[in-house]
């Protein structure tokens, strides 16, 4: 008779651990990150953003955002890198005011080293400052295709140009002053032109040392106000031991700077397509880290349900870095939000977001 209690107690017992390691593995609630990011809105949607910041990112528990500015900030340091339509100061104050009385820390991104041009478009540093271009040889083509045979994806400017740093650090100390932030997200994702034999700066040198480097010049700029730095990881993974593609993982040895680049960067693990468990590696290898998904909900559920589970089981020191997850949107902010009211049927990312983060009584 007492075998069979112990027995049913056991069971039971175990029902129960089972019942709370999966509310523990799926849920979000309790991440220390629970991001958002998506491009900076136009003025024009400025007030629609904001209204979707208090009936939609604060209820469902977002307490990260990362707002990609670029060029979309009215620039006092360097005016002629701004676009056409840009946010003025008293706008962003606005998003500053809005994300405080939520708690939400608001993080402004930068590209910068890679993602210098998109499809046949060249990007305004290298459109204002030509002698920053790391492949000046090749030229943007009218008629924009994808693969091409001179590997033109996006440029990059050259890390070892003697004045492109006093220009890009203007711009990232003053949107780092406007936004009152205490971080900053400097892209750094898909940098296929690194060391190129056409610079005269940069061939033949270590691809991984200057990239590196670049991550380590960039992050002492950003210490010297206690600003931490946030990267996108793709470059420091390795594409043949991984089998990711090009776009998710190194294909130039830039991967070898994951040893070479300091601890307290923080990184933004991006996989869109399968839940690659490449968080933990970067937690193994010291890095905190944050989760990425973009419009796929039944990958995004595996990559949070993985956090949690590696948080669960791991012991303090890889737990404290697996900090949790962010879902980033690719459509423009107008794009994001039509789609988010039905106006759009481009309404995959939309999912996503809905699913990894549900809505709550707060």
């Amino acid at each position: 008779m007492k075998s069979v209690r112990l027995y049913f107690s056991l069971t039971i017992l175990l029902w129960i651990s089972s019942f709370y390691l999966d509310a523990e593995a799926q849920g979000v609630a309790h991440l220390p990150v629970r991001g958002f990011c998506i491009s900076a809105p136009k003025p024009a949607t400025l007030d629609r953003f904001v209204k979707f910041i208090d009936n939609e990112l604060a209820p469902r528990n977002i307490n990260t955002i990362i707002l990609r500015v670029d060029w979309n900030y009215a620039y006092q340091t360097h005016p002629e890198l701004q676009d056409s339509s840009v946010l003025s100061k008293k706008q962003v104050k606005k998003l500053v005011h809005t994300c405080n009385e939520h708690d939400i820390r608001l993080i402004p991104q930068i590209n910068l080293l890679g993602h210098q041009s998109w499809g046949g478009n060249l990007g305004n540093l290298l459109e204002e400052y030509p002698e920053f271009d790391e492949t000046p040889h090749i030229k943007m083509p009218e008629d924009y295709k994808w693969p091409n045979e001179k590997g033109l994806y996006c440029k990059s400017y050259c890390p070892r140009h003697p004045k492109v740093h006093d220009v890009v650090f203007d711009v990232v100390d003053e949107i780092i002053k406007v936004f009152e932030a205490d971080a900053f997200h400097a892209g750094m994702d898909e940098v296929l032109y690194l060391g190129h034999d056409s610079c005269s700066r940069c061939a033949g040198r270590d691809k991984a040392k200057l990239f590196a480097n670049e991550i380590r010049r960039i992050r002492n700029n950003l210490r010297e106000s206690d600003t931490e730095m946030w990267i996108w990881g793709d470059r420091l993974l390795n594409r043949t031991i991984t089998g990711l593609g090009r776009g998710e993982a190194s294909i130039n040895n830039t991967d070898r700077a994951i040893d070479m680049i300091p601890k307290d960067v923080v990184i933004c693990d991006w996989h869109y397509f399968d839940p690659v468990p490449t968080h933990v590696y970067f937690a193994i290898k010291g890095f905190d880290v944050i989760s990425c998904s973009w419009n796929n909900p039944a990958v995004a559920i595996q990559q949070l349900k993985s956090v949690r589970e590696n948080r669960y089981y791991s012991n303090a020191k890889i737990r404290n870095r697996l900090n949790g997850v962010m879902h980033t949107v690719w459509s423009t902010c107008r794009e994001f939000l039509n789609a988010y009211q039905g106006k759009s049927e481009k309404t995959r990312e939309v999912k996503c977001l809905k699913t990894v983060f549900p809505k709550t009584n707060r």
